[in-house]
């Protein structure tokens, strides 16, 4: 399995002079995402995905070892369309803005895989989110709940064509440490409280 972090964004919404992912906790968060995933050891190849939004991350993350694969940057779909082309194998895809993923949640989310689906979607529901005094503006209603993107799949890239018609399966995992994406400011003021 090849974990994929998901680091070449603009972070417009946290209206930052800076990098999102460059925001400190611990230590850098994109370092910290990668970081979970090694100590995982659940992926043969860990690759983080930039591109011209995000030179001082793809400067870090190579400083720190972490292969890196450049992508257009024009959006998040498409940037993750370009590098899934490139894999033949199941694939973690993660943002790189989750700073409260650790090792353990993801052993979980791996163990949620399904030979039988193409793309697996982790979701939280809305209950949670308002928990932890977050929210998110990509919601689905799954088995009658309001639930939101983590921002972690489970890809099986040598099954995909095209992102276009895929049949998408979603598996619920409440959990506060996949459910805290920093989109805002506010969201990365809840990790002194946490």
């Amino acid at each position: 399995m090849i974990g994929i972090v998901m680091a070449g964004g603009k972070g417009t919404r946290m209206n930052l002079d800076d990098e999102k992912l460059l925001l400190q906790y611990k230590k850098p968060i994109i370092l910290h995402v990668v970081d979970s995933l090694k100590n995982s050891n659940c992926f043969s190849k860990i690759i983080a995905v930039t591109s011209s939004n995000s030179p001082k991350t793809k400067k870090l993350l190579e400083e720190n070892n972490v292969e890196t694969f450049d992508t257009s940057g024009l959006g998040y779909v498409e940037d993750l369309n370009s590098v899934l082309q490139k894999f033949n194998d199941l694939v973690f895809v993660t943002s790189g803005d989750i700073p409260l993923l650790d090792e353990e949640i993801i052993k979980t989310i791996v163990n949620q895989h399904d030979s039988e689906k193409t793309w697996t979607s982790i979701l939280v529901t809305d209950t949670l989110l308002s928990s932890i005094g977050t929210h998110s503006e990509y919601s689905i209603i799954h088995n009658n709940q309001k639930c939101h993107f983590t921002g972690i799949s489970l890809i099986d890239s040598q099954k995909i064509k095209s992102l276009e018609n895929l049949e998408e399966n979603y598996v619920i995992l409440d959990d506060k440490r996949i459910a805290l994406n920093l989109n805002t400011k506010q969201d990365y003021d809840l990790l002194s409280t946490t």
